[in-house]
């Protein structure tokens, strides 16, 4: 398989304190560490911004699934979750996705977010190396 995109951004300053420019101008955003470890908060951090993509990237992921097996979709929304950890080694990160499929059966909802979790390319980068829990919303 070869590239079809590639996403060329620089952290510059100092890191989760510093700032992230896209190659092309259109991602510029100043970053800060939270406050909950010590930051000074104020902006987006790389959790956020993680959290983000894989939210975008795994609700595309489901609605490919859902137009595939003929399933209408309205007002989907897919909510994602990433947690700073932090034990003796270190620091570390996992997610909770949670999944909204209004008007959809139980079983076949559940069908469309383990297909949408095969194909994500997020959950799959992240399979076998962070936690990943997803959930159907009540």
């Amino acid at each position: 398989m070869g590239v079809v995109y590639t996403a060329d951004v620089v952290s510059a300053g100092d890191g989760r304190n510093g700032s992230v420019r896209s190659s092309d101008g259109v991602l510029e955003l100043g970053l800060a560490s939270p406050k909950e470890v010590g930051g000074p908060g104020g902006a987006t951090n790389p959790e956020q911004l993680f959290a983000a993509g894989y939210a975008a990237c795994f609700h595309s992921a489901l609605r490919l699934s859902a137009r595939e097996a003929k399933v209408a979709l309205a007002e989907d929304t897919v909510s994602a979750r990433v947690h700073l950890e932090r034990d003796e080694s270190g620091y570390s990160i996992s997610a909770d996705l949670v999944v909204a499929l209004p008007g959809v059966p139980e079983d076949v909802a559940r069908s469309l977010v383990e297909q949408a979790h095969g194909r994500c390319p997020y959950s799959k980068a992240v399979r076998d190396s962070i936690r990943v829990g997803i959930s159907l919303a009540p």
